[in-house]
């Protein structure tokens, strides 16, 4: 098993979401170091053309990507500093839009 992590939001009941994402990734990073096998940290990139990163990642058929603001604090709910691009190729992806329609079209059922 393989589970990458990339946000850490509390620890040892410190909460960290007030923090920058800068800080809290570098947090995570020096955690995972000593972490054993099945766990790893979702490196970040710093690219100014976010559309090449994702056409990229939709080539290698991933799910999407998601862009973070640098200097952003974490908060719950949609937030114009963390934006979700989900590649619409992607099983995932698309068994997540079958059971969305599944849930709005009551003839579907």
């Amino acid at each position: 098993m393989n589970h990458p992590t990339f946000d850490l939001l509390e620890l040892d009941g410190t909460d960290l979401r007030r923090e920058p994402i800068e800080v809290r990734k570098a947090t995570l990073a020096s955690i995972l170091r000593k972490a054993r096998h099945g766990v790893r940290l979702n490196e970040h990139l710093e690219h100014p053309d976010g559309l090449t990163v994702f056409q990229h990642a939709c080539k290698m058929g991933l799910e999407g990507i998601v862009s973070k603001r640098l200097g952003s604090r974490y908060r719950s709910g949609r937030s114009p500093d963390w934006l979700k691009f989900k590649n619409p190729e992607a099983p995932a992806v698309k068994r997540e839009a079958e059971e969305d329609w599944g849930r709005t079209n009551p003839d579907r059922r």
